[in-house]
């Protein structure tokens, strides 16, 4: 396999067996095998290969990242699957996960997808020119890996993932732009609160005429009751996607 890129590699490997005898003389054979590298490439360099080297993307993130935004005429193929076990240990893990992780940042309960290398051998060849994607590229490194362990011979991945991908790079579907795939939860809307509280905080100071009381530690701000009902009621107004 030949490639323009500096980060592709082939890699030369001996295996030697078990051989007879010739003459009262033993001897063992050697073989010369030849395996590919994944090749690990820039979005520039990943546009190239699509363009002129008729690369197929892949795309290995989760569902719900995936969704959000991905690369037009793509294949999904998910390194890693909603986790809907029931059995206790599971349950309290999702539970808690979902409880902060999933809340606060929008992170799916997942486990590893058993049939990964198995759906892509259904829809592709040991041949096929493959580009994976993720949203960082942990998860696209992870799966070159294990594409290349089963056979296949022309991988390339992403090195920053889909976060590093500059707006209107790829031909994209979605409601956001690739790079802004993983963001979710209340993180996402962090930002909006607060401007929203500094504002009422601001307006309030500037409007009044009288300097805002000092309140001892026994005492609570009138308004404080105010701020987390208004703060509840705009979290629980977010879309279902915002805080999936």
């Amino acid at each position: 396999m030949t490639s323009n890129f500096r980060t592709s590699w082939l890699k030369f490997e001996t295996q030697t067996h078990g051989g007879g005898t010739i003459l009262g003389t033993s001897y063992r054979r050697r073989t010369l095998a030849i395996r590919a590298e994944v090749n690990f490439v820039t979005a520039e360099e990943a546009k190239e290969l699509i363009a002129v080297d008729g690369y197929t993307v892949v795309d290995v993130r989760d569902k719900s990242q995936f969704e959000r935004a991905h690369i037009k005429s793509c294949h999904h193929v998910p390194l890693f699957i909603a986790n809907e076990d029931n059995d206790p240990g599971t349950i309290i893990k999702r539970t808690l996960h979902n409880n902060f992780s999933g809340l606060f940042y929008g992170l799916p309960f997942t486990k590893p997808n058993p049939e990964f290398v198995q759906s892509v051998k259904s829809q592709f060849s040991p041949q096929s020119k493959l580009l994976l994607v993720c949203q960082e590229g942990l998860r696209s490194t992870a799966a070159a890996n294990k594409l290349e362990q089963a056979g296949f011979e022309n991988i390339a991945c992403m090195t920053s993932g889909l976060q590093s991908v500059k707006p209107g790079a790829f031909d994209s579907v979605g409601s956001t732009e690739l790079q802004n795939a993983g963001k979710a939860g209340l993180v996402t809307v962090q930002g909006k609160i607060s401007a929203v509280l500094g504002t009422v905080h601001t307006y309030s100071s500037l409007s009044s005429p009288i300097k805002p009381r000092r309140y001892s530690k026994f005492s609570k701000p009138p308004s404080r009751h105010k701020m987390l009902t208004f703060i509840i009621k705009f979290c629980s107004s977010l879309q279902p996607h915002q805080v999936s």
